[in-house]
């Protein structure tokens, strides 16, 4: 597993090709949607974030590659995309300094050989710094299925450095590409390959160089180019039935998550039950646990932790559709589809599609507003982003959906939907309120690629290592956030949630004037509360609150609010600050904790009127019938 490294690289021994001893670092560089995470994965073993969206691996990740045999380490670092040196976006001042400051002993270059005639213009500029390069030109199966023939012999020549057909996705030329890096590794001093491997001088690019490239090595079909994805695009880039077709695919992804996540999850539920009764318990009765803290173990945190563990299922199919999107190729053309719309908003495309890549995870996304590059849009998009349907919100949203809305079979999957829509809907009034607040001007450019059958390897290995995440940086929360739900309502010494004597009782009592308006009881008021921390403990906290097991939630939800309670519930979960994590984020990303502040009140004071909308609203609708 790759491992999080910041742009300082502080720690290597190598600097600018100057060994200092057996290991070398190499950096892997190259424009958005060339395949250079997957290449990243085939060359390391490792499990980075694969996506067709620039600022998505804005952390710098390192992973080692295959040993040489010979005692010598490679390094392989996966720089951020960009499209070019001399842009001012965050993610290419990331790559500027880091090649500055920490010089690489060999640059692996990253080309969409689909798309070779605008993509040299990088690696021209990556020449002209003087390091050590080797390019690999990426996709070079889809290349020829467009009829598009390279000379990478020639192109190598020309260019004085190697240049080498690959194709990440089908693991093709993968194996030559580390024998090639081997070899330049192991050249003994005074050979050709030791010369490539030292600093060159930075050479100026001719004008028009680029271009008599392309020319002299590159032989391109006339009028067949992309002909499949021409048609494809003339429905799915229509302004009305290309938005009809996302919104009927957001649906559909919708409908299959409930269909095959819910009988998953009461299962896993059911085991979970069945281990407590049969091991878990006598085992503690067996060590002579005392009462109070067997209590705790099982009703307090077993009860917490196995309820969240039920949405481990979910997560992992979660990632399995939105990886499947984003390899597809289609995500950039929604970003294209609503740009006009996002326009009206002050923001553009690329806001858009970091709002649907929020629905994994809020942080991440708001982390790729570094794309951004003017600072009023970026600003407002990370107003915008936190109301996205997160996968830890939908935890909920699922659970409640089933539980308070199962007939007819349609009915869960449309709930979600409807609160996709409340989410998108949150978002554009954001927009409204501040675009005048943060002005902004910046152009957007996007480039297409072309439509692509997804990998099944790589999206399974997506959704594992998505759901693997999940566990490692959740898991402290998740134990304190049950210790501490399970002391709330058990405290002082023999206080129960049931006589209204304890702790959380009180919370819940003293909030009620506020929350009450909007339908929240006092259980539902201090499950708030520890979901501010991380929606994914919500509902262990409910699930200890109640005193139930996974399995047992939704019966003991039932009988304690009303479907029109859990829709206000639902929309306050929704809209309200999604995890300290992501106010961490804009904090971070802001270098404002006004802006902070104001993101936190904002998504408060609206989670609150909606909520409130939702639930007299409603009452007032049921007293008429």
């Amino acid at each position: 597993m790759p491992s999080s490294l910041s742009t300082s690289c502080h720690g290597s021994q190598l600097h600018g090709g100057q060994s200092h001893g057996p290991g070398f670092r190499l950096a892997l560089v190259g424009m958005p949607n060339t395949g250079k995470s997957t290449l990243f994965n085939r060359l390391t073993g490792g499990h980075a974030q694969i996506a067709n969206w620039p600022g998505l691996t804005v952390e710098l990740l390192r992973g080692p590659l295959p040993d040489d045999g010979h005692g010598s380490t490679y390094e392989l670092v996966d720089l951020p995309g960009i499209h070019d040196l001399s842009g001012s976006s965050e993610d290419e001042a990331v790559v500027q300094r880091f090649l500055r400051d920490t010089p690489p002993d060999l640059v692996v270059v990253v080309l969409n050989a689909s798309q070779i005639n605008s993509q040299l213009r990088l690696l021209l500029q990556l020449r002209q710094l003087g390091l050590p390069l080797l390019a690999a030109l990426n996709m070079s199966d889809e290349a020829g299925r467009f009829g598009i023939v390279i000379d990478h012999h020639g192109l190598s020549a020309a260019l004085g450095l190697p240049v080498l057909p690959v194709s990440a996705k089908r693991n093709q030329g993968i194996a030559e590409l580390l024998d090639r890096l081997h070899q330049w590794g192991e050249a003994p001093r005074g050979s050709e390959a030791a010369l490539q491997r030292s600093p060159q001088p930075q050479v100026p690019v001719p004008d028009g160089w680029q271009q008599e490239l392309v020319t002299r090595f590159v032989t391109m079909p006339e009028g067949l180019r992309h002909h499949h994805t021409r048609l494809v695009d003339r429905l799915l880039l229509h302004p009305l039935l290309g938005l009809g077709i996302f919104l009927v695919m957001v649906l559909a992804v919708f409908q299959l998550l409930y269909a095959v996540t819910t009988p998953l999850q009461d299962l896993l539920g059911t085991a979970l039950d069945w281990i407590q009764t049969s091991w878990l318990v006598p085992a503690l009765q067996n060590l002579g646990c005392p009462d109070g803290l067997e209590r705790f173990l099982v009703d307090g945190l077993w009860l917490g932790v196995g309820t969240v563990a039920t949405f481990l299922p979910l997560i992992f199919v979660f990632y399995v559709l939105i990886a499947s999107i984003e390899d597809s190729g289609y995500l950039p053309r929604a970003a294209f589809l609503m740009d006009g719309f996002m326009h009206w908003l002050g923001l553009d495309g690329r806001a858009f599609v970091l709002q649907v890549m929020g629905f994994g995870c809020n942080v991440p996304s708001i982390l790729g507003t570094r794309v951004i590059r003017d600072r009023g849009m970026r600003l407002l998009a990370m107003l915008c982003i936190p109301f996205a349907l997160c996968q830890a919100r939908l935890t909920v949203f699922i659970f409640m959906a089933g539980v308070f809305f199962p007939r007819p079979w349609w009915a869960p999957g449309l709930v979600l939907f409807s609160f996709y829509m409340l989410s998108f809907a949150a978002a554009v009034i954001t927009g409204l309120v501040f675009k005048r607040a943060y002005p902004s001007d910046g152009a957007f450019v996007l480039e297409l690629p072309p439509y692509r059958a997804p990998s099944l390897i790589t999206i399974l290995r997506r959704g594992w290592s998505s759901m693997l995440n999940f566990m490692v940086t959740t898991r402290v929360f998740i134990l304190v956030g049950a210790a501490a739900i399970w002391l709330l309502t058990n405290l002082p010494p023999g206080a129960t949630e049931a006589s209204g004597t304890s702790l959380a009782a009180g919370i819940g009592r003293f909030f009620q004037p506020l929350l009450g308006p909007i339908g929240m009881n006092p259980e539902l008021t201090v499950s708030l509360f520890f979901g501010f921390i991380a929606k994914e403990i919500l509902l262990g906290a409910m699930a200890v609150i109640y005193g139930t097991t996974a399995s047992g939630l939704g019966g003991a939800i039932q009988t304690a609010i009303t479907p029109l309670q859990s829709l206000s519930f639902m929309t306050f979960v929704l809209l309200y600050t999604p995890c300290l994590g992501t106010v961490a984020a804009q904090l971070q990303e802001s270098k404002s904790r006004t802006f902070a502040l104001l993101s936190l009140g904002w998504s408060l004071s609206l989670a609150w009127v909606m909520a409130f909308v939702v639930y007299q609203g409603g009452g007032w609708i049921l007293a008429l019938r």
